[in-house]
């Protein structure tokens, strides 16, 4: 029981750690544009992102994948300017019919970026370890449950401010999603510069 609580907090932490804010970041342009009305779609998103997650994270622990870190590092900044840019050009777009099986690829594929990222040190963790697979799943719900807290937050906060405050969905949406953007770029530049 020890073990489990041990990996589940390091999953929970991997999330909520101020000092590696990009995940939270990703989250936050992930979640912006929903309400609680919506819960289930962003849910769907949110656990198929930690599925890519923890399928990178079994691929290196396994050694399957060996990946160049500083490709890894500028593309993780890459995945929250996307995200937050399609935000900032749908926000307002009013209610349209769009397929959920492209969201649920895109947020796989980027969730596999995110998972990379950690693959080094998720390694080294589970080195002489008997049972990686069971470390990966316990991490992997650490993961999930420190991702739908900072769901919550975020589309605890929208309520709030959309509510209480008046302020529109649209505008609400923008603004979050640039201040994100504006968090991203001096990343992207600095893993950018680390490329070379």
């Amino acid at each position: 029981m020890n073990d489990f609580w041990f990996n589940f907090k390091l999953g929970l932490t991997h999330v909520l750690d101020i000092n590696a804010y990009d995940h939270i970041l990703f989250l936050i342009a992930l979640t912006v544009p929903f309400t609680f009305n919506s819960w289930k779609k962003l849910l769907w998103l949110v656990t198929v992102f930690t599925i890519g997650h923890t399928l990178s994270l079994l691929l290196a622990a396994y050694n399957v994948v060996s990946v160049n870190m500083a490709w890894v590092e500028f593309l993780i900044p890459v995945t929250i300017l996307i995200t937050a840019l399609f935000n900032v050009f749908t926000a307002g777009k009013g209610a349209r019919k769009e397929k959920m099986g492209i969201h649920l690829f895109i947020a796989l594929f980027f969730g596999l970026i995110h998972g990379l990222g950690f693959s080094s040190f998720f390694r080294m963790n589970v080195e002489g370890r008997d049972n990686k697979l069971l470390t990966l799943l316990e991490f992997a719900l650490g993961v999930e449950a420190a991702q739908i807290i900072a769901v919550l937050a975020v589309l605890i906060i929208g309520f709030v401010v959309q509510s209480v405050f008046r302020f529109n969905k649209r505008d609400w949406v923008m603004v979050i999603s640039s201040v994100v953007i504006g968090v991203a770029l001096p990343i992207l530049r600095d893993t950018y510069l680390g490329l070379s």
